[in-house]
């Protein structure tokens, strides 16, 4: 893996002292990043994302651990050794430089002919839609603008792999779509390898081939976006990406990747996915609320027919409305607990009570 990878990081942990002791601002992370990939390190304030990144970058050096990039070892090799190039939070523009003496920085620095660079930044400048913003200063420029500046100089030494460290957060969020698709549709036209730190779910999840979730300094999960959605390691994963539905209940039976768990008195079955419990295990599963399909009760099959069927059925009264735009939110009160059901459109024809969903959506997670 090593040898292969753009980048792997082998068991790499930060320390920092304190007065309590030894923090851990990173704990053994592993990860391997294949080159070309759109891989997204997730993860809220303080869960070690930033200092992954910085040490993949050579800001900060593991205590413990190794980094190999292009199947080299860099571990305590400075960044500008490192054919990495960091964008940042705070695009880090020099404010003394015309946005085509920032551009051409990297270049200027590594001693190229003159002959090579005025091309280069040309290209920049058209590539990122900033033609005839060359002679303007960074205080001249929108964030939007700064941004692609930022992008066009990290790139234009056509390095290994770019990092870019929460690059659109300082965006209002109609720039930040825009800008988002375009460094997706810039990420495979090039065919490089981003790593991208982000705390926004939907941020991630739109843009990445794979995804590594972090919190409290380790790794809770890689996966692709879907995989990640659907089939979540662990309760902190499932709530920290999307929304969820929690219950609890008591595994009774398993059997080909299912398992029957008594909640409250109730039995339902839901899908084994990253746990396999034992019988009489207490168990957590998830349900994400857009899987909860709504009928009246008119329409509920029999009891025989609920046994032959692939679905889950509950009756439930509604408790509340949220109206979200294009969705609503509904709480239910069931049986087995509060649920929230999220529906398309503006307003239910009437108060459907019955609830169901897939087996197969409704999945028993790895406990805390």
């Amino acid at each position: 893996m090593k040898e292969t990878s753009i980048v792997y990081l082998d068991s790499v942990s930060k320390v920092y002292p304190t007065a309590q002791g030894e923090f851990f601002a990173a704990r053994q992370v592993t990860l391997d990043v294949q080159a070309g990939e759109f891989f997204s390190i997730l993860g809220s304030s303080g869960s070690g994302k930033t200092t992954t990144l910085r040490m993949i970058g050579g800001f900060e050096v593991p205590e413990y651990g190794q980094v190999w990039i292009g199947g080299e070892e860099v571990t305590e090799l400075p960044p500008y050794q490192r054919n990495v190039h960091t964008v940042f939070q705070s695009y880090a523009l020099f404010p003394h430089m015309t946005v085509a003496q920032n551009i051409a920085y990297p270049l200027t620095i590594a001693k190229f002919p003159r002959s090579e660079i005025q091309p280069r930044i040309t290209e920049a400048l058209k590539m990122f839609r900033i033609e005839g913003l060359g002679d303007r200063y960074p205080a001249q420029l929108s964030g939007g603008q700064q941004q692609r500046v930022a992008l066009a100089r990290a790139l234009i030494s056509r390095p290994k792999v770019l990092l870019l460290d929460e690059p659109l957060s300082a965006l209002d969020a109609k720039i930040r779509e825009e800008v988002r698709q375009e460094l997706r549709d810039l990420q495979h036209q090039l065919n490089l390898t981003f790593i991208y730190v982000t705390h926004d779910q939907e941020e991630a999840l739109a843009l990445s081939d794979r995804i590594a979730v972090m919190h409290q300094g380790k790794v809770e999960q890689v996966g692709a976006p879907k995989d990640i959605y659907d089939r979540p390691a662990s309760k902190f994963v499932a709530q920290f990406i999307g929304k969820a539905n929690f219950l609890s209940g008591t595994v009774l039976s398993l059997a080909e990747g299912r398992a029957q768990v008594q909640i409250q008195g109730q039995v339902i079955e839901a899908a084994i996915a990253n746990h396999t419990p034992q019988l009489q295990e207490t168990v957590t599963l998830m349900i994400r609320p857009e899987n909860i399909k709504l009928k009246d009760s008119a329409s509920v099959p029999s009891e025989n027919q609920i046994q032959n069927s692939i679905q889950n059925h509950i009756q439930g009264q509604i408790t509340g409305m949220i109206y979200v735009g294009q969705t609503q939110e509904i709480q239910y009160q069931t049986p087995l607990g509060q649920l929230t059901v999220t529906q398309l459109g503006n307003a239910i024809a009437q108060p459907e009570n019955t609830l169901s969903w897939n087996i197969e959506d409704c999945i028993i997670i790895q406990p805390e």
